[in-house]
């Protein structure tokens, strides 16, 4: 259990953090830049949230947020072991499993896409949109880092799904409201 006390500790004054292991590395670190932009999904959860009518859109993001915590925390494990324990958080494959499967529920009552889809709609539908977009960037961090030291493969299924995920759930809050809004290609253009 996390007990803190004293939010401010100046550990990181200079330039450098801890690691779940307490190795020390520099804020700048590909891994940090993909804590920090999981992280960033995270909230961007919390904004889609309070956007969503209460039910169980609202319970499974709420899950999800959870889960970004666990990512954060297995992105900031070194090692190669990629194997969940008691003191160890990992993502696994049941995780990304959970996924799929609420992505494909989502999805079996909502009409085959015929265009590309505007990030908009529902204000609860633009949050997810916007989530959906920074978790896309948490994907490419986290690629970025594994070519630099060992990331959990599950880890990267799950932030890979969990774009997809945030796509089909802004597409079910729109089809309340008439829909996705589609790109009409040129439509602009004289």
């Amino acid at each position: 259990m996390v007990k803190l006390t004293r939010i401010y500790t100046r550990t990181g004054d200079q330039g450098d953090t801890g690691l779940a292991d307490g190795s020390r590395i520099g804020k700048a670190d590909a891994r940090i830049a993909a804590i920090g932009d999981v992280d960033e999904t995270n909230s961007a959860l919390g904004v889609a949230i309070a956007a969503l009518e209460q039910g169980p859109e609202q319970e499974m993001l709420a899950r999800i947020q959870n889960e970004l915590f666990d990512l954060g925390a297995d992105i900031a494990t070194p090692g190669d072991d990629f194997t969940p324990s008691l003191s160890v958080l990992r993502i696994t494959a049941s995780q990304v499993t959970r996924l799929e499967q609420e992505i494909d529920r989502m999805n079996e009552g909502l009409a085959p896409l015929s265009s590309f889809i505007l990030p908009g709609g529902l204000a609860a539908a633009a949050h997810l949109h916007l989530a959906r977009a920074i978790a896309r960037r948490a994907e490419r961090s986290m690629v970025a880092a594994a070519a630099a030291m060992p990331v959990n493969p599950q880890a990267l299924a799950y932030v890979n799904r969990l774009s997809d995920h945030l796509f089909v759930l802004a597409r079910l809050a729109n089809a309340t409201a008439g829909g996705d809004v589609l790109w009409r290609p040129g439509a602009t253009r004289e």
